[in-house]
């Protein structure tokens, strides 16, 4: 069983910048492809990004490409989602997501394990 624990959400400005973070626990790291969705209020939760067991390759939702980059540290059973110029519409509850490594490409993350989620909020 692998537990994820989101941080570094909070407030921000339009154009401004926030690092998440996502400590996991319970399972070999490394053993994981990781990922980032979102859910904002009243929409279905979407896939933002995901890196492979490795870090070795990355994958971005055309919504955010270009202004996020998704990082891991095996060593420190950590995965990272730097945003960049954000925009109101960034505005959602973030989740970690983590998947058994697989073969399957990054876009179709099916995900084994979920965190709580962190709130980032962009205000225009």
């Amino acid at each position: 069983q692998v537990q994820l624990v989101e941080s570094g959400g909070g407030l921000v400005q339009a154009g401004g910048s926030l690092k998440l973070s996502c400590a996991a626990s319970g399972g070999t790291f490394s053993s994981y492809d990781m990922g980032w969705f979102r859910q904002a209020l009243g929409k279905v939760r979407e896939f933002v990004a995901a890196i492979n067991w490795s870090g070795g390759s990355t994958y971005y939702a055309d919504s955010v490409k270009g202004r996020f980059s998704i990082s891991r540290d095996n060593a420190k059973n950590m995965v990272d989602l730097q945003m960049n110029s954000l925009k109101p519409e960034d505005t959602a509850v973030y989740y970690c997501a983590a998947r058994r490594k697989s073969i399957a490409r990054l876009r179709d993350f099916e995900t084994n394990y979920w965190g709580q989620g962190t709130q980032v909020t962009v205000s225009s």
